[in-house]
């Protein structure tokens, strides 16, 4: 297909997070962050799940996270890579406990800033436009042992102090922000987002809608901060979108999906960038088990939130959802931290997510209408088992297809009327997965050659796709292959 309509200057290039590649988790003056604690495996969740974690380190685990891809000492050589592929622009997080190893010191480390200095101006030589999450799934742990974490109004203080710092030091070379990833996540497994797991309060939902008002409110002073220092700096937030459909037209069925785009899609982001809490607040509270009187929350602070919206909604994209509550023992999906029934008309990935790149238009055109506002897709990819051969090449013909309809759909939302900052797959080189630790689910252009014990060269390979995705910015999107 031939696609002509991405705007001049659309943002082409790829996401990443600090504690799934860098590594080096104890060099450079850092502390210890929540994955630094968390084992790889398929038991991952399982096991950050129990009653019985206890946030340390076991030595019958592995910690696929405490190396990474040692990006922290390739990370010259991995821009330039990006470089090569012709990056616009390049979606990477701060480590909080790189700049403040316990979360709650007074002075910055100033090591940990000298890392991220010399990482974007690497950006900037190659004309590479950093796009940085300021807290992307890595609360210091400091700050989960002792103040438990972000239903503490604690946080909102020493968050402010990294984002000030960060915003500060980077105020001229960093345009595009985003304050936490995936923050309504935290709906269905509170551990990544709010540093909130069985053992320490995640049971009590009220302790999830703390966190998250906390969140909200450190985030609008994220965004005041930015717009003091530099009026063009641009902030958003970053939700998790799942395009969610109703398995069939039982009012039942429609009225729930209603109600799961209100909890998973809509809630944080309507406070985020419309500034105030919205009219179903109370009922979805209740849905939950929670009274609005639970939360400990001020006028001052929802004067904030009215007064510092996000200026446009970056946003993840894996797959979509469907509801049903009308049958029982539905077949069931796996997902980006959702799953629902499985939908029969979508094919899966190696880890069972469906893939649905109409539903990326759906989603635009959903975000776009509901907020009118710039929408910034800044995660999109395909995990999957690739099988190097004797050179170390991967012919992975079904990423290229997978993002091939991606960009379509994308193009079409365009030709919708849809405002599309730009695009961002995920995991633009191999990484260590979130979810499970491993790193045999890959989703990048570049493979690096490293099993999911940390064994292997840490050498980088470009894979089929890197060429491909290569052509796709050279041309702005007018020549998928």
């Amino acid at each position: 297909m031939t696609t002509n309509n991405f705007p001049k200057g659309f943002l082409w290039g790829g996401a990443t997070a600090a504690n799934q590649l860098e590594g080096a988790y104890q060099e450079g003056g850092k502390g210890l962050s929540l994955p630094d604690v968390m084992p790889g495996g398929k038991d991952r969740m399982k096991i950050i799940a129990s009653p019985d974690f206890d946030f340390k380190i076991k030595p019958d685990y592995v910690y696929p996270n405490h190396i990474g891809i040692d990006h922290y000492h390739h990370y010259k050589e991995d821009i330039a890579l990006f470089a090569e592929m012709g990056f616009k622009c390049y979606r990477f997080s701060i480590a909080w406990s790189r700049i403040f190893p316990n979360g709650d010191e007074e002075t910055p480390n100033e090591e940990g800033l000298k890392f991220y200095d010399s990482l974007i101006d690497e950006c900037l030589k190659h004309d590479i436009e950093p796009v940085i999450t300021i807290s992307h799934y890595e609360l210091p742990l400091h700050l989960i042992t002792e103040y438990g974490s972000w239903k503490n109004k604690k946080l909102i203080d020493f968050y402010e102090r990294f984002a000030r710092t960060v915003l500060t030091r980077y105020q001229d070379k960093v345009k595009y922000w985003m304050t936490f990833n995936e923050i309504n996540s935290a709906a269905h497994f509170p551990i990544m987002s709010q540093g909130l797991t069985t053992s320490n309060g995640a049971d009590d939902k009220k302790n999830i809608y703390q966190a998250w008002h906390n969140q909200f409110v450190a985030s609008a002073k994220a965004v005041k901060i930015g717009h003091e220092l530099n009026p063009d700096m641009k902030i958003g937030c970053m939700i998790l979108y799942a395009t969610t459909y109703s398995y069939d037209s039982n009012p039942k069925n429609q009225l729930a999906t209603l109600q799961d785009n209100q909890t998973n899609n809509f809630f944080c982001a309507d406070v985020q960038v419309r500034g105030h809490y919205p009219a179903y607040t109370k009922s979805l509270l209740a849905r939950q088990g929670v009274q609005l009187a639970d939360i400990d929350y001020t006028d001052d602070e929802l004067a904030l939130l009215a007064q510092y919206p996000v200026d446009y909604i970056g946003f993840s994209y894996y797959m979509s959802s469907v509801v049903d509550v009308t049958h029982e023992n539905q077949e069931t999906a796996d997902g980006n931290m959702i799953g629902g029934v499985k939908n029969p008309f979508l094919k899966s990935s190696d880890w069972g997510w469906q893939i649905d790149p109409t539903g990326l238009r759906i989603a635009l055109n959903q975000l776009s209408d509901r907020y009118q506002k710039p929408v910034f897709i800044v995660e999109n990819g395909l995990g999957a088992l690739d099988k190097p051969d004797e050179n170390h090449y991967v012919a992975d013909d079904y990423r290229i297809d997978y993002l091939h309809e991606h960009i379509e759909a994308i193009s079409q939302a365009i030709d919708d009327g849809v405002d599309v900052m730009g695009y961002t797959p995920w995991g633009c080189i191999d990484l260590v997965s979130a979810s499970t630790g491993e790193m045999s689910k890959r989703y990048g252009f570049i493979y690096v050659d490293e099993d999911d014990e940390g064994h292997g060269t840490f050498k980088r390979y470009k894979k089929k796709s890197f060429d491909w995705y290569k052509k796709v910015i050279s041309t702005n999107g007018a020549d998928l292959g």
